[in-house]
C-alpha cells in the first residue's frame, strides 16, 4: 500500500507522567542550590497523520519512553534534553464493500526534544522548545468491525520523510520525584 504524504503532522499531546531517577536531591522552586535531575519519563501520545484525499482522521494512541536531563541554568530556569522511543501515527475508518473496519498508521521514532522549563509557582512549571525525530520504523495494521487483525504491512520509509522536527510546548506539576504534566508538540 502506497500512499503519497503531503504533510505529517504528529500532533502529540503527551499526558506525561515522569518519574524521576535521582542520585541527588532535586531541586524545588526556593532551593538555592542548582542540582542537574536525571530521570525517565514515560506518557501517553495522542496523535493523527494528515493525508491527501482522507476525510476520515482519527486519534491513535501511542506510548513514548525515555531518558531525561533537567539541567538548570539559573535559579527556577532549566534547560531540559530528552532522548525518546515515541509511537505515533493516525487510525482511518472504511466501510466499503469488502466489510468494515480500520486502519492504524503505526509510526515509531527516536525524538530528541529540547525545552527551556521555567519554575513559575513553588512545583509548577511551564515548557517550551523543540523536538527532532528519526522514522525509525512505519507499518499499518488492517482491523476488521470485530477487533481482528487481518494483516500487517511493513510500509517503505521512503516515502515518508524521516526526519520530523517542531515545537513543544506544556505545563508541569512536581510532586516529591514525580512530575506530572501535559504538552502539545506540533511538527
Amino acid at each position: 500500500m502506497k500512499k503519497t504524504f503531503k504533510k505529517l503532522a504528529a500532533l502529540s499531546i503527551c499526558a506525561v507522567l515522569t518519574t524521576a531517577v535521582f542520585a541527588q536531591q532535586q531541586q524545588v522552586t526556593g532551593e538555592s542550590k542548582l542540582t542537574p535531575k536525571f530521570g525517565i519519563k514515560g506518557g501517553v501520545n495522542l496523535s493523527n497523520l494528515y493525508v491527501d484525499n482522507v476525510k476520515d482522521e482519527n486519534v491513535k494512541v501511542g506510548a513514548n519512553v525515555g531518558f531525561y536531563a533537567k539541567l538548570p541554568i539559573a535559579k527556577g530556569i532549566s534547560i531540559q534534553p530528552e532522548i525518546l522511543y515515541s509511537q505515533k501515527g493516525a487510525q482511518i475508518n472504511y466501510n466499503n464493500i469488502f466489510g468494515s473496519g480500520k486502519y492504524r498508521y503505526n509510526f515509531d521514532y527516536i525524538e530528541v526534544p529540547i525545552t527551556a522549563v521555567i519554575n513559575v509557582a513553588k512545583n509548577f512549571n511551564i515548557l517550551a522548545g523543540g523536538y527532532t525525530g528519526f522514522l525509525a520504523s512505519a507499518k499499518v495494521k488492517d482491523v476488521d468491525a470485530n477487533g481482528n487483525i487481518n494483516g500487517v504491512t511493513e510500509l517503505n520509509k521512503d516515502n515518508f520523510e524521516s526526519f520530523d522536527y517542531g515545537l513543544v510546548g506544556g505545563l508541569g506539576f512536581d510532586i516529591e520525584n514525580t512530575n506530572i504534566g501535559i504538552r502539545y508538540s506540533y511538527g
